[in-house]
């Protein structure tokens, strides 16, 4: 079944823990990305572990293999379970990365931002664009052919992915809302039944569940509906 990663978007370790021990049992597996691991650091990884919590770290390392390789033993050794490497590094990075990660630590990476549209893409690599799906699908190639152990995308490109890939392969998906949720910041959505069905393993579900009213019922809400998806897809 499908499984649900909710981002801790917070300005402190403080208020992201306070959601944690709110959802309690009910959330086992959290997201730690730029916004609060610059303020907090390894000390929030090691708050999440210690209370036996699984760890996804969003920092999509892009830089030279060696410094790559090393920011990617660091989170091997903090205990952390998925880590994000851009593809845009080059299969010489992914395949530094993928040396240095060990048996236990998962690398995703990343393909196309779900913020960004073709027109955004047309701009920053001066060409037609003529669909996501083809680009997602050649960064898929390069981190397969490279080791890594999945990607992040869009759950719009998450069935393409699938039928490429095969079932061994992950498919992280962000830009998940539940249906009549605000997009945000992000173009390319889907609710989590929709993500299910089109293959994704992990659904990054934020806004919807942090900002809610009453987080553990939304929480509540999406497992239903992932549950009820996951079996229909089952």
């Amino acid at each position: 079944m499908a499984e649900v990663i909710i981002p801790l978007d917070f300005d402190s370790s403080e208020e992201a823990l306070r959601l944690v021990d709110v959802l309690g049992a009910d959330a086992g597996f959290y997201k730690v990305g730029f916004e609060l691991y610059t303020r907090a650091g390894p000390a929030v990884i090691e708050a999440l572990t210690t209370r036996e919590k699984r760890v996804f770290l969003d920092l999509k390392l892009h830089d030279i293999p060696n410094t790559v390789a090393g920011g990617v033993r660091g989170a091997r050794d903090l205990g952390v379970e998925l880590l994000t490497v851009h593809i845009a590094g080059g299969a010489a990075m992914l395949q530094a990365a993928v040396e240095a990660s060990g048996p236990d630590l998962h690398l995703l990476g990343v393909t196309v931002l779900t913020s960004l549209t073709p027109e955004d893409m047309e701009t920053l690599w001066g060409r037609e664009i003529r669909s996501i799906r083809e680009e997602v699908g050649r960064l898929t190639g390069i981190a397969m052919t490279s080791g890594v152990s999945g990607v992040v995308a869009s759950p719009l490109e998450a069935s393409w992915i699938r039928k490429q890939t095969g079932d061994d392969f992950l498919i992280v998906t962000p830009g998940i809302r539940p249906e009549g949720s605000d997009p945000g910041d992000q173009n390319r959505v889907a609710t989590p039944a929709a993500a299910v069905a089109a293959g994704s393993d992990y659904l990054v579900i934020g806004r919807a569940i942090t900002q809610a009213a009453d987080p553990s019922a939304a929480l509540q809400s999406v497992l239903a509906e992932v549950r009820a998806a996951s079996s229909v897809d089952g």
